[in-house]
């Protein structure tokens, strides 16, 4: 690397409530020399994702928080400057964690793929066919198991997670059900992902709008977002309903519990009452079937039965305002930062 220097984005401050711009640093760094079985990457795509909010907190959760003056953390498409590893080369396009950075020094056994720059675009291993489109496989696939004719309703559709598991169910022969926040969002799951009907959760009469669209009730509803949403679901679940519970997006950035009357016993209630099974996971929890969705998922996009939409920023420096945005829900498709 002709010079030694790269430029990170750290954690500043914990956030209370909505991320703003001073709870994070940009800073320029000495870049150091990898050792024995480690690698110097160049990162070219930061996949920025609602799950990083989580991380910005103190507080317990599935992974350990991103600590005041951390890198903050992110998947990466990444080029091999400098290898000690056996593995891998100089030149290797990889799928890492190498987090909001230009360049990083990592153990090349966390490498998780070699991607092939003549076949899908790389970046996508970031997105439809990466993290967010598992997340979708996996959930629906393990937990969901939708079946021919059933209804499928899933949240923030046009999003990576929600897009994915639409048209999933859609291979599967169920109806899917699309609920995204704005009309071109709507557009968007409808007309160009193939959505049998899509919704618009800011409309005033949203939920008669969903029980109207589910008239034989809901068979599998993929929660990303909770808040009124999951609200206007909850009467239409059918028995033996299948509730995969990956992301509560309305909630991230709450500082103190919702106002109102406590609904636990009434959600407890239809649980019990309508043999529901809802279960929280992180796609990691079935990391078994990661080879062969990377095969079915290539194979879908490469025929045309699973499309996908980007959103790209350029230049790490604008990561900050671009996460703090998608958590307000002004991205429209799979969020990535173009470092090149």
């Amino acid at each position: 690397m002709r010079d030694s220097t790269a430029t990170r984005i750290v954690l500043a401050a914990r956030p209370t409530g909505a991320p703003t711009p001073d709870d994070f640093r940009i800073e320029t760094f000495q870049m150091p020399a990898p050792r024995n079985g480690q690698v110097l990457l160049r990162n070219r795509w930061l996949s920025l994702d609602p799950y990083m909010r989580g991380r910005m907190n103190a507080g317990r959760s599935y992974a350990a928080p991103v600590e005041i003056g951390e890198v903050m953390d992110g998947g990466t498409i990444s080029e091999v400057v400098q290898s000690l590893h056996p593995a891998w080369s100089p030149g290797d396009l990889v799928l890492a964690h190498a987090g909001w950075q230009t360049h990083a020094v990592v153990d090349g056994e966390s490498l998780r793929r070699k991607l092939d720059p003549a076949g899908l675009p790389v970046q996508t291993a970031l997105g439809v066919h990466g993290m967010p489109g598992f997340t979708a496989y996996a959930g629906l696939h393990e937990i969901g198991k939708p079946q021919h004719g059933e209804t499928v309703v899933v949240a923030a559709a046009s999003g990576p997670v929600g897009a994915t598991v639409g048209q999933i169910a859609k291979l599967h022969g169920a109806r899917a059900v699309g609920i995204a926040g704005g009309p071109d969002k709507v557009a968007h799951v409808r007309d160009d992902l193939g959505f049998d009907i899509a919704l618009d959760h800011r409309a005033d009469d949203f939920a008669e709008q969903l029980a109207a669209a589910c008239p034989d009730g809901i068979d599998v509803y993929f929660e990303n977002v909770g808040g009124k949403v999951f609200d206007a679901v909850l009467p239409l679940l059918n028995d033996f309903a299948r509730i995969p519970v990956c992301g509560l997006v309305a909630h991230y950035n709450d500082t103190a519990p919702p106002s109102g009357p406590d609904r636990v016993p009434q959600l407890m209630g239809a649980i019990l009452s309508r043999h529901l099974t809802v279960r929280g996971f992180i796609q990691r929890d079935f990391i078994a079937l990661y080879p062969e969705f990377v095969r079915e998922m290539g194979q879908w996009l490469r025929d045309g039965r699973v499309r996908y939409r980007e959103d790209v920023v350029a230049g790490l420096e604008n990561a900050p305002e671009a996460f703090i945005g998608m958590l307000a829900g002004q991205n429209f498709g799979k969020l990535l930062v173009k470092l090149d």
